[in-house]
């Protein structure tokens, strides 16, 4: 499975912060916002990622992350010249998904919750039609809302409907299979101008293709796209990582615990940001790591040496 992050747009809503910088390059608490959805992809085994922004702010990307290979990545980048549409994100990636299936996350979303990584990781394998993640919120009508039956197969999808069918909000992670492509190269602009990733999710539903995994109680889906839910989303983050004494999105960590670097990498990547608490709290992770597997080495000698 290849990763799409959509990170475009101007921010408008978040002006005038934004009139300088990408809003996806905002701290939430102490990173910047797009190290959360990136660690959605790196949770789901996604190592091959496209990052799709504007003109402008794709210099700050590559400076931010390069290519990736610090943390066992290949991060690419592509330009979004206007605002046509979540659904875009498809042709304009078309060759770095290849023949494989995708999964296309929005640059402003963040994900929390126990397990997580049991619930990508079951529901990226062997992906035919469309995966839609859905989150029970309590105003329906300001979101794209899913009607689905007791198996989780999809009823019905309407964007921002007057009258609700259901409170699960169609959040902004989708993982499709590779018809996407051209599903994406065949639409038409919506009266907005855009090409609505809500009608690619149409199709899927026509085909019969549709799913929704309920993300449930226990979890949390934040939008950070105005300055109320960006503080809320910073408080939320903070609060939970002063109390559990662990960092969520941390790639470093992530990138170790999945397999993608090995102990001496990550903590030297924890060495060059020494100064932060984020730098220390990486190598601390890189520290206990390299203690567990030294203990785990001398118990295998020992054994080694009982056995003869």
């Amino acid at each position: 499975m290849k990763g799409i992050i959509l990170a475009g747009g101007t921010g408008t809503r978040l002006h005038p912060a934004t009139l300088a910088v990408s809003k996806q390059l905002l701290p939430v608490n102490d990173k910047p916002m797009i190290y959360y959805p990136l660690s959605v992809l790196m949770l789901a085994g996604v190592r091959d990622v496209l990052i799709i922004s504007t003109a402008f702010d794709l210099p700050h990307f590559r400076r931010l992350l390069g290519d990736g290979g610090h943390i066992g990545l290949r991060i690419d980048y592509a330009e979004q010249n206007a605002p046509n549409g979540i659904a875009e994100a498809f042709t304009i990636g078309a060759d770095h998904i290849g023949d494989d299936s995708v999964a296309l996350i929005l640059g402003d979303n963040i994900y929390h919750g126990h397990s997580f990584s049991d619930v990508l990781d079951e529901n990226a394998r062997d992906v035919r039609g469309c995966v839609l993640f859905g989150y029970s919120v309590r105003d329906p009508e300001r979101y794209g809302i899913a009607e689905v039956d007791p198996f989780g197969r999809i009823l019905s999808i309407e964007e921002k409907p007057a009258h609700p069918k259901s409170d699960k909000a169609v959040t902004g992670l989708y993982f499709y299979d590779n018809d996407v492509i051209e599903i994406a190269r065949n639409l038409r602009p919506s009266a907005r101008g855009e090409l609505e990733i809500t009608d690619v999710n149409r199709i899927y539903l026509e085909r019969g293709q549709a799913r929704l995994v309920d993300l449930g109680r226990g979890f949390a889906w934040l939008d950070t796209g105005t300055p109320q839910s960006l503080l809320a989303a910073g408080h939320y983050v903070h609060t939970l990582e002063e109390r559990q004494g662990v960092r969520i999105a941390c790639l470093e960590e992530i990138a170790l615990r999945m397999g993608f670097i090995d102990a001496d990498a990550c903590y030297r990547l924890g060495e060059l940001i020494s100064n932060s608490e984020y730098g220390r709290y990486v190598m601390s992770v890189a520290a206990s790591e390299q203690t567990f597997a030294t203990a785990l080495e001398r118990d295998f000698e020992r054994d080694e040496v009982a056995l003869t």
